[in-house]
């Protein structure tokens, strides 16, 4: 089993099996900044060999090479072009509801609004950027456990 994945206009394969044997956890990362993307992949990789890091920059990407009961934990941006985080996990939540969420944003974020307007998201894994890659790690490892 394969999985097609177009990161950033590229076209990669990533063997879907391989990556359930070798790894424990399994994280995807979904922001429309390539460098955020990026960083954050290294850093996590970095700091658990037990943990592999997906990426997309392009939410509709992302929700079209979405698998179920494949991904641990999502860290999805909240202001992206084309599907904001907030309905992009909305489609995903469809998909899998067992997956775990993490919002990120640069901006201020009233809780409040935002479960009157999406009553089925929990908010309650937030994080605020930019961000400490160790506290991003050790947010990430908390959700993770």
């Amino acid at each position: 089993m394969t999985k097609e994945s177009k990161n950033s206009g590229k076209s990669s394969t990533t063997n879907v099996t391989a990556t359930r044997d070798k790894y424990w956890k399994r994280i995807l990362i979904v922001d429309d900044n390539p460098d955020i993307t990026n960083t954050f992949k290294v850093g996590i990789e970095n700091a658990s060999k037990s943990v592999a890091v997906h990426t997309h920059n392009d939410p509709r990407i992302a929700l079209l090479d979405f698998e179920p009961n494949f991904y641990d934990l999502l860290l999805i941006d909240i202001d992206m072009p084309y599907i904001d985080g907030f309905h992009l996990s909305e489609r995903i939540l469809e998909i899998d509801i067992n997956v775990k969420i993490c919002f990120m944003s640069a901006g201020e974020i009233n809780r409040d609004a935002m479960r009157e307007i999406h009553p089925s998201i929990s908010l309650g894994c937030f994080i605020k950027k930019p961000v400490d890659i160790d506290h991003l790690i050790d947010r990430i490892m908390k959700e993770l456990d």
